[in-house]
C-alpha cells in the first residue's frame, strides 16, 4: 500500500451537456494494471473473466480509452460502420 488515499465518486467532475462523463479515477500500478470499480463493473455489466476491448482516440489534448466488451464489438463496428461503408461505396 502506497500510502494514498482511493479517489471518491466526490472527486470525480461532472462534464456539463456531454454525453460522456468522468465514472472514475483511477491508479495505474507498476506493470501497467488498473482496477474497475465495482459501481463501474456493475453499471456495465462486466464480469470477471470477460474479454474487453481498449479503443483509443487521440482527441488533441486528451486521449481517451473506450472499453468495449470483446462479444459486442462486431455489432457496434457494424452499426456504426456500416452506414459509413455504405456512403462511400455509392459515392
Amino acid at each position: 500500500m502506497t500510502g494514498r488515499r482511493t479517489p471518491s465518486r466526490a472527486d470525480v467532475p461532472e462534464l456539463p451537456g456531454a454525453c460522456c462523463r468522468v465514472e472514475a479515477v483511477i491508479s495505474i500500478d507498476e506493470r501497467g494494471q488498473m482496477v474497475l470499480p465495482k459501481d463501474v463493473r456493475e453499471k456495465t455489466n462486466i464480469h470477471a473473466g470477460e474479454k474487453v476491448a481498449v479503443i483509443s482516440c487521440d482527441a488533441g489534448p486528451a486521449f481517451c480509452l473506450l472499453l468495449v466488451k470483446a462479444g459486442d464489438l462486431n455489432g457496434l463496428v457494424t452499426q456504426f460502420l456500416g452506414p459509413l461503408v455504405k456512403q462511400i461505396s455509392r459515392g
